[in-house]
């Protein structure tokens, strides 16, 4: 991998599992040098940075809660001196806590405000003025924006936002050579997604999209990778609906 280098560096939040841990190993694998943002556990973070290494790549851990703007700024800056810049950012942190409108307590809409939106523009402030003019920039949104299932709410509110953030950041990158686009993907069989639903539930969501079966990180992590390489680069302002169909 070390000889695949391609000199460009990949900042991916809430990286150390799941859909975030498959984007890292993915990019690693693509040459580029990776940024792995945990907020609270190190441990897992640490064992991924060091499977990246193994395998020839190039890796770093970075704790930062993304909700609070010193801690994502301090991230950048340490990216900065280990490796002299950012060139990807990939806004994969988010939490997800479903209930009804009637039923969301003030807690659960501000934790979800906190690290889905204010997290993403904490990140998107930094890259806005520090991402290297040839970046990209992938936000993390959710096919529930345009399925709309009940309990979601507050939630695909959080995610129409980013959205939102993602097609106008697009237009003030002008003259920087640098896209801004967002993956909204569908139903994906990580521990997010799983915790707390019935079999029956999981297969009948795995239904749901024509292809018949759930999502996996590293489909996720594909079209990030399409996203963040030489491909993807006419594709500017976009959300991208990788869900197998399903809307």
């Amino acid at each position: 991998m070390a000889s695949n280098e391609n000199g460009k560096v990949a900042l991916i939040t809430g990286a150390s599992r799941g859909i975030g841990a498959a984007v890292a190993r993915r990019l690693a694998r693509d040459g580029f040098t990776v940024v792995i943002n945990y907020s609270g556990n190190a441990a897992p973070a640490e064992e991924l940075a060091r499977e990246i290494e193994q395998a020839g790549g190039k890796a770093l851990t970075a704790k930062a809660d993304v909700s609070e703007a010193q801690a994502v700024r301090r991230m950048f800056d340490a990216a900065e001196t280990a490796f002299g810049g950012v060139d990807v950012l990939v806004n994969n942190a988010g939490i997800m806590m479903l209930a009804s409108l009637a039923e969301a307590d003030d807690a659960n809409f501000d934790r979800q405000i906190a690290v889905n939106l204010k997290g993403t523009f904490n990140t998107l402030r930094e890259a806005a003025k520090r991402l290297r003019n040839g970046g990209r920039v992938i936000n993390f949104s959710t096919s529930v924006v345009g399925l709309k299932l009940e309990t979601y709410g507050v939630y695909a509110a959080t995610k129409a936002a980013v959205e939102t953030l993602t097609a106008i950041m697009a237009k003030e990158m002008r003259g920087r050579n640098i896209t801004v686009n967002a993956i909204a993907p569908g139903p994906v069989a990580t521990d997010l997604f799983l915790s707390g639903k019935s079999d029956e539930l999981i297969a009948r969501m795995a239904k749901m999209n024509p292809l018949e079966r759930l999502g996996t990180p590293e489909d996720i992590a594909s079209a990030v990778a399409f996203l963040a390489g030489p491909d993807g680069g006419w594709i500017n302002g976009q959300t991208l609906r990788a869900n197998g169909g399903m809307i």
